[in-house]
């Protein structure tokens, strides 16, 4: 009965079990993103940013994820009631589903006679899963903008449905650039066929995963590009009427989706889980990189313990520091004793140390530059992005086709001069029509229309 059991359940645990961190896990993940995000804003404007809840602040999301489900949920007299409460549930859940194509570490392991990837579903067509269910997640906006029965709240969710449709087409042709080179619509492929080619696509095509990043920044609301709900307003566009668990939400996908996009970029065009200058036996001592960090990370923790001056933010402090040391531990393993563990284990932290790094540019992007007005944004992604990165698209097949041997019709060129070609090309083209908008502006200001 028992191998019966083990028969029927194993091929569906592992992907449970994934599931069931990504559901448990990534609310907890979203709210210390928002921590850091606070921590780098306080760095940046020279203050300390949130301290008082825990050492350094490090329980203030845990006080907030409280504080929200307390608070009074109010719903609007006139609203509809059953879109305004499941709206942001269809946010929130495109965000979380997303995340099913993402394949983490390298491989497949066998888990009770089973093969296994680190991922909800090895989808053949994982990069068009993730951007179609990603993209439902307008539905939430939209709705939620419409069932609020409130003139701020429905142009803000016009506003962000007329961004997202303007910056998905210029994130499309980007990835398009990527999966030309792959070959594939497949996660695992996508970072296998780099691995096996020995560079990461940013190099091949830096152009494309510029593009992809500013897209990336406008599709998920991020400052400067936070037009649809512009916090810093009066008014919170398309969640003006949320309040309490369901502005929490709503927030919770707008986190989410942005750990989708550092993921997608981190996949296509930054090697995924593969270390840095993998297969170079010079820097193999990089391996040794992920247990030094969290050692340091626990040792700054112990370090400083006796400095606080509360029991309670001891205890915690210990708690993390004890916590770095056992990831420390476990990341060693594969180092030390266990090297079969090393593609899984590795190959999850350098997937999500690229996320953490992609994810620390957006925030330093909010901070760094003023919002667009909605005009400068619209011309931004219709005149420049859209046009330049179907371009990019074009150049980069050419160079493909040069790439070739003379046997199958190319001229047998490296991949740098096909880089060459492609990038200057683009550039060109961008310049091109970078001088057209100025003419614009000029002849509309000298008309003063």
């Amino acid at each position: 009965m028992i191998d019966l059991l083990i028969r029927f359940f194993a091929p569906h645990l592992v992907p449970l079990i994934i599931v069931l961190v990504v559901v448990l896990v990534l609310p907890l993940l979203a709210g210390y993103v928002v921590l850091l995000e606070r921590k780098v804003m306080a760095d940046i404007q020279a203050r300390l940013g949130p301290m008082r809840v825990g050492p350094h602040g490090l329980l203030q999301p845990i006080a907030d994820a409280v504080k929200l489900l307390l608070k009074e949920d109010i719903i609007p007299e006139n609203a509809d009631r059953f879109l305004f409460w499941i709206a942001p549930l269809i946010s929130v859940t495109a965000a979380m589903v997303a995340f099913a194509g993402l394949t983490f570490a390298p491989g497949k392991y066998e888990f009770f006679g089973h093969l296994n990837t680190v991922a909800v579903a090895d989808l053949n067509i994982g990069i068009l899963f993730i951007v179609a269910v990603s993209s439902m997640g307008i539905f939430g906006i939209v709705l939620g903008g419409w069932a609020s029965n409130s003139h701020y709240s429905l142009l803000g969710a016009l506003r962000s449905s007329a961004q997202m449709v303007s910056y998905e087409t210029a994130a499309g042709m980007a990835l398009i650039s990527g999966l030309l080179l792959a070959g594939s619509l497949s996660t695992r492929a996508i970072v296998e066929k780099q691995a096996a080619e020995g560079v990461w696509y940013v190099f091949f095509a830096p152009l494309a995963f510029f593009i992809y990043m500013v897209a990336s920044i406008a599709e998920t609301n991020r400052a400067p590009f936070d037009l649809p709900e512009a916090e810093s307003e009066l008014v919170a566009g398309y969640m003006t009427e949320f309040s309490g668990f369901r502005w929490a939400l709503y927030f919770l996908a707008e986190y989410c989706n942005m750990i989708v996009v550092a993921g997608i970029a981190t996949t296509v065009f930054l090697g995924g889980w593969l270390r840095p200058f993998e297969g170079t036996r010079e820097a193999d001592f990089l391996d040794l990189a992920p247990t030094v960090i969290f050692l340091g990370f626990a040792g700054y923790c112990l370090w400083r313990v006796p400095r606080q001056f509360e029991k309670i933010h001891k205890i915690v402090l210990s708690i993390f520091a004890g916590l770095c040391f056992v990831i420390a531990a476990a990341l060693a393993l594969p180092v030390t004793v266990q090297p079969a563990w090393k593609p899984v284990l590795h190959g999850v932290f350098w997937f999500l140390a690229k996320v953490v790094a992609y994810l620390y540019a957006f925030m330093w992007f909010r901070f760094t530059f003023p919002r667009y007005r909605f005009d400068q944004l619209m011309r931004l992604g219709w005149q420049w992005m859209i046009p330049v990165s179907i371009v990019h698209v074009m150049m980069l097949g050419l160079a493909l086709v040069l790439q070739r041997p003379p046997q199958q019709g190319g001229l047998g060129w490296a991949w740098w001069q096909g880089m060459l070609v492609s990038t200057g090309g683009t550039l060109l083209v961008a310049a091109w029509l970078g001088a057209l908008g100025e003419r614009r502006t000029q002849r509309i200001a000298e008309s003063g229309v």
